[in-house]
């Protein structure tokens, strides 16, 4: 089997590169070829992946090249995890929302929107280029905003799935509150890519025992801690939101906040020039610890349980990805792309059967989705008028004189990646 890791000298890749070397009777990989332009970044990775791989006995083969055609030519599955613009482009993404008093990230908001308009064209030419050389070969999309690449990606007709790695995060921290093994736990995950809640902790499966009441009764504090949002928060709701919701539900608290501190990204630029170092280290030949600060948790362990239930014959899986909606969530239409629990093959995933969401859920999750249908109109077709509907279509934005505001900047600071800007 072989596989392609575009974005390959990212510095999360030793974390995706210990999870194969792990799971390599899950996923038998016979050759890994990491893909990136950034050849110095990519040769100190690369080599730190063949220690690792020679560490713990995995018979394969690391190649790296910045050739894409020739990277993915014949690939079984293609993952992607590329960043359009770097960190400099993140940093942008998280400074100038502030401006207009809005909340600066680089998936929600104005900045998630500047990352879909700089990323999806890239992508799909990716995506076409694979198509060319290896129709077969399946697209494993990690790249953010992942709802809406993966949406661009399953319209023009690639055999993808989007990815991420929030739902494994959870049921790996539910599990170990609860005292269970992981594969007892199955999470009904409900909503969009960065916009979920945990509706139901079952055990065993589907079907099994719901013990989110127990889990918010007597672990409650410790789960809205880690979300950073008030215990009261999830007591009203009754279910666990995603992280991400802080954004949507304290978000003039976060604005302030980051306005008084320095950004994610000027964390995490220090954060890679310290691993950079550290992987060129020969004597380096596991994953250092200080990766785990650096975000992408159990996104390994995702990754492989996902490449190997589209490309092995053991029969299904039960995972949550991005695919279409198709019915799943009925005030939504079938073309949106949904982050559900879903059956998992070698035909692609299909989403089980979930709660429907209270309209205090689904009312936001049809804004959001709205929304993405228009940021990916935008990223197909540029203009500054579908940016700006866009934002206003937002539901953090939502205002004439703020989305007006916040087109300006968008453009000024992306002029580099937006030829039609």
């Amino acid at each position: 089997m072989k596989l392609a890791v575009v974005g390959g000298g990212s510095t999360y890749t030793p974390e995706l590169i210990d999870g194969f070397a792990r799971l390599r009777d899950t996923l038998p990989v016979a050759e890994l070829v990491l893909i990136d332009p950034a050849t110095e970044r990519l040769e100190l990775i690369g080599g730190l992946a063949r220690r690792i791989f020679a560490r713990q006995g995995h018979p394969g083969r690391v190649t790296t090249t910045s050739d894409l055609d020739a990277g993915v030519a014949g690939a079984d599955a293609v993952l992607l995890q590329l960043r359009i613009g770097g960190q400099a482009a993140r940093l942008r993404d998280e400074t100038w929302p502030l401006e207009c008093g809005c909340v600066g990230q680089e998936t929600t908001g104005a900045g998630g929107l500047a990352k879909a308009l700089r990323t999806v064209p890239v992508v799909l030419d990716i995506a076409e280029r694979v198509r060319r050389t290896n129709p077969d070969a399946w697209i494993i999309d990690f790249t953010n905003p992942v709802g809406i690449v993966t949406r661009a990606l399953l319209r023009a007709g690639h055999k993808a799935v989007g990815l991420c790695n929030v739902a494994i995060g959870l049921q790996r921290k539910f599990a170990a509150l609860l005292d269970l093994a992981p594969a007892d736990i199955h999470l009904d995950h409900v909503g969009l890519n960065h916009l979920t809640w945990e509706m139901g902790v079952r055990r065993g499966g589907p079907d099994g025992a719901d013990l989110l009441p127990e889990l918010l009764a007597t672990h409650g504090e410790a789960v809205a801690e880690d979300l950073r949002l008030p215990r009261a928060v999830l007591d009203r709701l009754g279910v666990v939101p995603s992280y991400y919701l802080r954004y949507f539900y304290s978000h003039d608290e976060v604005v302030r906040e980051l306005g008084t501190k320095p950004s994610r990204a000027a964390e995490v630029a220090a954060m890679e020039r310290q691993l950079l170092a550290l992987y060129g280290d020969p004597a380096l030949d596991e994953k250092p610890a200080l990766l785990a600060k650096r975000g992408g948790a159990f996104y390994s362990e995702a990754a492989v349980d996902l490449a190997a239930s589209l490309l092995g014959d053991g029969g299904p899986t039960v995972q949550v990805v991005n695919t279409y909606n198709n019915g799943t969530l009925p005030f939504l239409p079938d073309d949106a792309v949904i982050e559900v629990p879903a059956r998992v093959d070698g035909s692609g995933a299909v989403p089980l059967t979930v709660p429907r969401p209270a309209p205090l859920f689904s009312g936001l999750i049809a804004h959001v989705s709205a929304y993405e249908d228009l940021a990916l109109d935008a990223a197909l077709r540029g203009g500054r008028e579908r940016v700006f509907d866009a934002l206003l279509a937002h539901p953090l934005i939502g205002q004439f004189d703020l989305a007006e505001g916040l087109t300006d900047r968008l453009l000024a600071h992306n002029k580099e990646h937006l030829p039609w800007a």
